[in-house]
């Protein structure tokens, strides 16, 4: 069976959605790839485990099932067509602001070992080498939501020691660090890669290598890693997609435009 390291990313993505959960899936920051992937996820995770999940989007639309057609936007026609609510931006982000969201997906530009993630400056933010879009609703949503999962692939450049500056905030320097500091979301729990999964250690928040995706090895995730990669001693390869996973990823993608 072959498929593409999106696809696994995509699968293994819908795998980290609970039945019944509130869901911010979010379509944001399409030049930092694969922002579409959780749309995919969703609409995977519905078609199979969770199929009472909701989906919530920061332009104020509420989902009940994924899009008919996959938008390029989340304000495109078939997102608003048949929506359980629409409704405006600070309704949904007073849902996060209640507590009531149990997991959104974010991604970045950089990311280090506690999940801090980048999406506005490379460089000294007083003087960037590059100015990025900022944080849109990823900062609420790290800040604010009962846990996170972010998406995004791996390249050393990207899986910094310590990220040039936290836009949405991970786990900060770890341990404690989002208690003492009164940030009421639990943070990041997984990070899924092109290369591997990684989880967050319970006591001292670092990311640890939880598998690697098929093709794959530890010390080949290592040499794209950018700190001393902690890996979990039952580590192994990331579960292979089955055929009925696949058949819904490219029903939702048939030109394979953002999984290829």
């Amino acid at each position: 069976m072959t498929y593409t390291d999106r696809e696994l990313m995509v699968i293994a993505a819908a795998r980290e959605i609970g039945d019944g959960e509130l869901i911010f899936v979010g379509m944001r920051l399409p030049l930092l790839a694969g922002m579409r992937l959780p749309l995919l996820a969703f609409a995977l995770a519905k078609r199979t485990h969770a199929p009472r999940a909701l989906g919530l989007f920061e332009n104020g639309v509420v989902r009940e099932s994924p899009a008919p057609e996959t938008p390029f936007t989340m304000s495109d026609p078939p997102n608003i067509a048949g929506a359980l609510w629409s409704t405006t931006t600070g309704n949904i982000m007073a849902l996060l602001q209640q507590g009531l969201v149990d997991m959104g997906f974010i991604g970045g530009a950089e990311v280090d070992r506690y999940g801090n993630l980048n999406t506005s400056y490379i460089g000294d933010w007083k003087r960037p080498k590059v100015k990025l879009p900022g944080s849109g609703g990823g900062g609420d949503i790290a800040s604010l939501a009962k846990r996170f999962v972010i998406i995004m692939p791996q390249e050393k450049h990207r899986f910094r020691e310590r990220v040039d500056y936290i836009t949405s905030p991970g786990h900060g320097d770890g341990r404690d660090w989002r208690r003492r500091v009164g940030l009421r979301g639990g943070g990041p729990s997984a990070l899924i890669t092109t290369l591997g999964v990684f989880r967050f250690h319970s006591e001292t928040k670092e990311a640890y290598l939880a598998s690697f995706h098929p093709g794959q090895t530890v010390e080949s995730v290592r040499t794209q890693t950018g700190w001393d990669l902690r890996v979990a001693a039952d580590v192994g390869p990331t579960p292979q997609p089955s055929a009925a996973e696949l058949e819904i990823v490219r029903s939702c993608d048939p030109r394979g435009f953002w999984t290829r």
